[in-house]
């Protein structure tokens, strides 16, 4: 059997307002299924989920530190100006990288998303 990511959860600060931002900002649709305490989002191949912390989080500061995460989109260059444009902060510019074109954006607890164009 394969081993290897099936599911992502990113533990937040303030749910409700983190669930709002990655579906306001980020564009992310609700998943079929929200347990309590965890809101989970319908993307692919993995699901990515936030969810209310299972320890104590530090009150300040980025969370996340050291962690890459990368989202594949359809046009990173589009997808970067729509979050722009709904207020999102990009971290780092769009580039050329060996994966395709990418950008590094931030979400409300610090937590910085790749999004790239995926490779087809």
């Amino acid at each position: 059997m394969p081993i290897g990511p099936s599911f992502v959860a990113l533990q937040v600060r303030d749910l409700a307002a983190s669930t709002a931002f990655y579906k306001d900002v980020f564009g992310f649709a609700a998943g079929d299924h929200n347990p309590p305490g965890a809101a989970i989002f319908a993307t692919e191949p993995i699901a990515l989920a936030l969810r209310e912390p299972l320890r104590s989080l530090p009150e300040t500061g980025p969370l996340g530190t050291g962690m890459v995460l990368w989202v594949a989109c359809d046009d990173a260059d589009a997808f970067h100006d729509q979050i722009i444009a709904r207020g999102g902060k990009v971290l780092s510019p769009l580039s050329d990288g060996p994966f395709g074109r990418f950008f590094v954006a931030s979400d409300p607890d610090g937590y910085a998303l790749t999004f790239h164009t995926a490779q087809r």
